[in-house]
């Protein structure tokens, strides 16, 4: 079935390579714009002339390139992967929190569970609940004493942990930090070429439509041709014939 599509003697245009049916995509199909923005570089394209899919593909992108440049100025690297993901029609969603997890190293894991359990009611009722026992046994237990009143010694744990467990924390909020810069970038990337091919759709359908009005009226003109003939011809065969006078006695 391909090469009989193949032996149809399509041929893009631009390229010159052979094409199928479905690989073909007329010029005049193609929206005014895209199409003017090819005729700067091919002005020798026929009205009838079809170029291939990647060929439109590769020319939609670097017309969408120019109106973001022009809108945008200087294209950053995301905003080029979006409008090479237009040309090549690959999908540019990410799911940013497995890949940020699977990249972590052992570090982070740890931090992240510090910061887990450090911000929970579990790490407080249990830091409660030694301190508790910690003075309990201090004040209670003469014999037992380590850390009389006013516990230096308990002040000086706390403020250790306070001290090791703060930067473990801001390790931790860093790496969620830079995980939601990612999502914001997958997020803009994604809205970009969203908002890209909305605007391409509605071009596209806008396109379409004054195709079809203009395909519309050639058909009404056609049938109200037909109409005429018909009515014309129906005239003619209802048309009296005109009576012979009788010829005259001598």
């Amino acid at each position: 079935m391909k090469n009989a599509d193949a032996s149809n003697g399509l041929r893009c245009a631009i390229s010159g390579a052979s094409l199928t049916r479905r690989e073909a995509v007329p010029i005049a199909l193609v929206r005014p714009e895209l199409a003017a923005h090819i005729r700067k570089e091919h002005p020798e394209l026929q009205p009838d002339a079809v170029i291939s899919r990647a060929t439109l593909d590769q020319y939609r992108g670097r017309m969408v390139e120019e109106l973001l440049h022009e809108e945008r100025g200087e294209l950053t690297d995301l905003e080029k992967d979006v409008v090479a993901s237009l040309a090549s029609h690959d999908i540019i969603s990410q799911d940013v929190e497995s890949e940020a997890d699977e990249r972590r190293t052992f570090g982070e894991r740890a931090a992240d569970l510090v910061a887990q359990f450090g911000g929970s009611w579990s790490f407080i009722i249990a830091f409660a609940a030694f301190a508790f026992i910690w003075m309990g046994i201090n004040l209670v237990w003469a014999s037992a004493t380590f850390d009389p009143y006013p516990f230096i010694l308990l002040n000086l744990v706390l403020s250790c942990l306070a001290a090791i467990q703060a930067p473990i924390i801001m390790m931790s909020q860093g790496r969620k930090e830079a995980k939601d810069r990612l999502r914001a970038q997958s997020d803009y990337r994604v809205n970009l070429k969203a908002e890209l091919e909305i605007r391409h759709l509605h071009e596209k359908i806008d396109h379409m439509l004054l195709k079809q009005w203009d395909r519309l009226a050639e058909i009404q003109k056609i049938q109200l041709d037909l109409l005429q003939e018909l009515a014309e011809s129906r005239g003619m065969r209802k048309a009296p014939k005109p009576v012979e006078s009788p010829p005259s006695s001598t």
